[in-house]
């Protein structure tokens, strides 16, 4: 990480932030019309920031910004853009302030579209025809219409409403009439979207993360996997007249990748699994308020959940032959080993070399 503005100041008597990128001063001040005031300087020995902030906080900050410059290395544009070093901004999103700095500098040195890799090829922004694929859903963003939204990264291409294009997966070809560009709360419809960008399209649950939107051409896009958990529970129905609300909830925040479903082979029990603790509580918060669906939970315990696949037939009918109370199955239909311990997974690798365990989804 490398900072490129710094903080003059803390807590009550903090008076702004000095842009080590621009070599800029902006100064905070508690009002809601407005919290920014930029004073033009010409660099850190400027008397300007003595007058602004005083005479004691100047010094401080000439010293900070000596020892940043002391242990970082210069900021370079393309260690950013390589990967390598992660810009730090200091600012508030709630007073609203340091965030137009942030971004005016992220559209400065923020990479152009990059090339995407597919199974087949690799796809170039800059081609003329469209592609894109589906990187996130969301469920209920208007309550009052019980919508999903399916979030698209343009690849190459343009994206223009009204034109017909094809869902790779299913084969089958939609016409989007009211694709949606956000800003945080804000949503307007939009006729074009370039490489690069982000569109929200109307989903009516024909959509899943990875799918992948062309004019024709059968691209399968690469880089969406689903992890392993790390945390599981059973989930049961705690009023059966909510069975119905209870099941479209589960399918739909699935959907979004929130978390993973499986169902145990051995007793038909549905399993939800997380990265944290606090998913099954937002889970469940958001089945009861979003779909009028009340769960509770069942702890398991299982140590990791791992996809398995053979190219012998009778070694994996085996394998889940002799584990069949651990044996379940994904979303996918695909099947899942759900080992309760690291050394059973060990021995269960040691004792079915055929069988390929996979921590991610995509194999």
């Amino acid at each position: 990480m490398r900072p490129l503005t710094w903080p003059i100041n803390i807590g009550a008597k903090f008076k702004g932030v000095y842009n080590i990128y621009e070599h800029g001063l902006d100064l905070f001040r508690p009002d809601k019309q407005h919290v920014t005031d930029r004073v033009e300087i010409d660099d850190i020995n400027d008397t300007k920031i003595d007058e602004a902030v005083g005479e004691a906080d100047a010094m401080q900050l000439r010293t900070d910004i000596e020892l940043i410059d002391g242990v970082y290395p210069e900021f370079e544009v393309q260690d950013y853009l390589d990967g390598v070093v992660a810009p730090v901004f200091f600012g508030s999103a709630l007073n609203t302030f340091g965030v137009k700095e942030l971004l005016d500098c992220f559209v400065r040195i923020a990479p152009s579209p990059r090339p995407v890799h597919s199974e087949e090829r690799l796809v170039e922004p800059s081609e003329e025809k469209f592609s894109g694929f589906v990187f996130k859903i969301h469920a209920n963003m208007d309550p009052n219409h019980r919508s999903c939204i399916a979030f698209v990264k343009v690849c190459s291409g343009v994206f223009r409403r009204n034109e017909m294009y094809k869902h790779v997966r299913s084969g089958k070809t939609y016409r989007f009439s009211a694709p949606t560009a956000f800003m945080a709360q804000k949503k307007e419809i939009i006729d074009e979207v370039y490489p690069g960008d982000i569109v929200g399209l109307p989903d009516n649950g024909i959509f899943k993360i990875g799918d992948t939107i062309t004019e024709g051409e059968d691209l399968h896009f690469k880089g969406l996997p689903s992890f392993s958990p790390e945390m599981f529970k059973y989930i049961e129905n705690s009023d059966p007249m909510k069975t119905k609300q209870l099941n479209k909830g589960i399918e739909q925040l699935m959907d979004e990748g929130v978390a993973q479903l499986f169902v145990n082979q051995f007793n038909n029990r549905k399993i939800i699994g997380t990265v944290g603790q606090l998913q099954f509580e937002v889970i469940q918060y958001r089945l009861l308020h979003e779909y009028g669906a009340q769960c509770s939970w069942e702890p398991i315990h299982l140590y990791k959940a791992c996809w398995i696949e053979s190219d012998d037939q009778e070694a994996l009918d085996a394998f889940k032959k002799r584990k069949y109370q651990f044996m379940a199955l994904d979303r996918e239909g695909r099947d899942v080993f759900l080992a309760d311990s690291g050394y059973v997974l060990t021995m269960a690798q040691q004792d079915f070399p055929k069988i390929k365990f996979h921590f991610t989804s995509e194999f």
